[in-house]
């Protein structure tokens, strides 16, 4: 079992970077991949990003590429998403999840934090 928490959403401008962390506990975090997903109002839930269990390996949904970065550090269970360029179409409730095996957005993620808002204002 693994329990995924997010921070670092806010309101930023347009333009701005800022950068979300999903701190992880239960469990031995090294041995998951972990996605970061998105979900605009009225919209349905998205992928952004994910990253292997080891870092080593990254992947990017088209929206996100040249513009977000996704890191991890299992020293301290965490997980980033780095955001430059921020446009207002960027804005919605930001998830992170967690999945032993493939780090490919096409297979189910198994675990899943509560969500951290981010609005972008022009």
């Amino acid at each position: 079992q693994v329990q995924l928490v997010e921070s670092g959403g806010g309101s930023v401008q347009a333009g701005d970077s800022t950068r979300l962390s999903c701190l992880a506990s239960g469990h031995t975090f090294s041995s998951y991949s972990v996605g970061w997903f998105r979900q605009a109002p009225g919209k349905e839930r998205e992928f952004v990003a994910s990253i292997s269990w080891s870092g080593d390996s990254t992947y990017y949904a088209d929206s996100a590429k040249g513009r977000f970065s996704i890191s991890r550090d299992n020293a301290k269970n965490t997980v980033y998403l780095q955001m430059n360029s921020l446009k207002r179409e960027d804005t919605g409730v930001y998830y992170c999840a967690a999945r032993v095996g493939s780090f490919y957005p096409v297979y189910e993620w198994d675990y899943w934090g509560q969500g951290t808002q981010v609005t972008v204002s022009s």
